[in-house]
């Protein structure tokens, strides 16, 4: 089992940038993938970005070209930087893990991302 905890989140004026962290209780070596999904209330949760060993990255189109994905490996993070945030933004976002060997996923705790005038 690998704990997530998760840090960054807050309220940010349309337009503006937030860095999510999400930092892991072991080596990420044996991490096979870990990313960021969100939920809005009464909306289906949506995958943002996923980093996967190799550090290939994938995210949605919604926030592609905005959102950057990436990882330490001396500190066993990874982040989510939002720059050119939109109300459509506002979530709250769960950080996941998907270690090696194992079928059954990791989460953080969540973080509120509210992006407001």
């Amino acid at each position: 089992q690998v704990q997530l905890v998760e840090s960054g989140g807050g309220l940010v004026q349309p337009g503006g940038s937030l860095r999510l962290s999400c930092a892991a209780s072991r080596s990420i070596f044996s991490i096979n993938a870990m990313g960021w999904y969100r939920q809005a209330p009464g909306k289906e949760r949506e995958l943002v970005a996923r980093i996967i060993s190799g550090a290939t990255t994938n995210y949605a189109d919604s926030v592609k070209g905005r959102f950057t994905i990436s990882k330490d490996i001396f500190k066993n993070t990874v982040y989510l930087q939002m720059n050119s945030l939109k109300p459509e933004d506002t979530a709250v976002y769960y950080c996941y893990a998907d270690p090696a060997g194992r079928t059954i996923r990791d989460w953080g705790q969540g973080t509120q991302v509210t992006v407001s005038s």
